[in-house]
């Protein structure tokens, strides 16, 4: 059986949400072991996206468009024929699932839609992998992290939507992709994912790195809320290696899967702003309260059991190593280093454990 990594070689992937944070992760990382990578998705929002800087555009065949639309990602689907799939294209932010719950839902569930019909209708696709997120799952507080089998939902747009997502793909696979030939789908639930070259807004790494950038106070507004924190790497890591699995034995690993940190890396919000403090070398917290602003989940982690005994998949940066590599990467890159090198040098780093 070949490698996680060597089964790529030579194979086409399409990944929609290239232009995303997570998305470039992957797109770099495909491209670095040999994939012939294609993208799917809106166009980059900022020319120092992680996208643009890493230059992607050179590497990997994109094409701009809205998964909202199926007849597009559709046509292109046939276009490429590929035989890996990872859809990754959302609206990714919680507040903002509070402005705007139409376009979340139209997003997260009416593009989730889109994808799995195109994916139904692509004979070459053999391997589907869909991304959602922890927040899919009916957050009740509890100390321990939710099981895959545990109940859906969400109080929130954003966390509905990506618990709606997970029972489209969950009816699509038993209505359709089970019975296909040689086919492996599965959806996937990552904890709070950080790294370099994410400057999204209303998240708390880019938020502290333009605080320490510029000199001022880190803004919390929910400085004891639990996340499972983790390098964009590690659940990347998972991705890959779920997707080799279902390609070679799909009918023994289908269905869905978290990846997330240890169980005992239980970390605050604040302990995130401390700990890229203590590796930048300077700055300071401020706690803010301020009465408008949405409710937010107190406590939330994963249990990632089925993907250590299913898959044999074990995350591999812990979270002082994961603060410590996410900081690095931006002071490299502000210190004038290019993206490339920065971003090749941590996949490979990660490779090589």
């Amino acid at each position: 059986m070949k490698s996680s990594y060597e089964i790529f070689n030579g194979k086409k992937v399409l990944i929609t949400g290239d232009t995303g944070f997570k998305g470039s992760w992957l797109a770099y990382w495909l491209h670095h072991i040999g994939a012939d990578v294609y993208g799917f998705a809106l166009p980059p929002e900022r020319d120092y996206d992680h996208y643009v800087t890493l230059g992607l555009e050179k590497r990997i065949r994109h094409k701009d468009g809205d998964i909202q639309g199926f007849s597009c990602i559709f046509e292109y689907m046939k276009t490429v024929q590929p035989e890996f799939v990872f859809h990754l294209a959302a609206q990714p932010i919680v507040r903002k699932s509070y402005t705007d719950p139409k376009k979340t839902f139209d997003a997260n569930i009416g593009g989730t839609v889109n994808i799995l019909e195109a994916v139904r209708l692509t004979a070459s696709v053999k391997v589907l992998v869909t991304v959602t997120s922890d927040k899919c799952y009916k957050n009740k507080e509890w100390c321990w992290g939710y099981r895959e089998n545990d109940e859906l939902g969400g109080k929130d747009p954003y966390s509905a939507s990506k618990a709606a997502a997970e029972m489209v793909f969950a009816a699509y696979q038993e209505s359709f992709f089970i019975q296909r030939p040689k086919f492996g789908a599965a959806s996937v639930r990552a904890g709070n994912v950080i790294g370099g070259g994410d400057w999204s807004a209303d998240r708390i790494v880019p938020d502290c790195i333009r605080a320490l950038e510029n000199d001022r106070p880190i803004e919390l507004r929910n400085p004891h809320a639990t996340r499972p924190w983790q390098h964009v790497l590690d659940p990347l890591s998972g991705y890959l290696h779920l997707a080799s699995r279902l390609y070679e034995a799909p009918e023994k690993n289908r269905g869905s899967y978290n990846f997330g940190p240890d169980g005992r890396e239980m970390h605050t919000v604040q302990d995130v702003a401390r700990e890229l403090i203590s590796v930048w070398g300077s700055g300071e917290i401020r706690i803010t309260n301020k009465k408008n602003d949405p409710p937010e989940s107190g406590l939330l982690h994963l249990n990632c059991d089925k993907a250590h005994q299913v898959l044999g998949w074990y995350p591999r940066w812990d979270f002082k190593t994961s603060i410590e590599k996410t900081a690095q990467w931006y002071k490299s890159v502000k210190s004038g280093i290019s993206v490339e090198s920065v971003t090749d040098q941590q996949i490979t780093e990660f490779m090589e454990i």
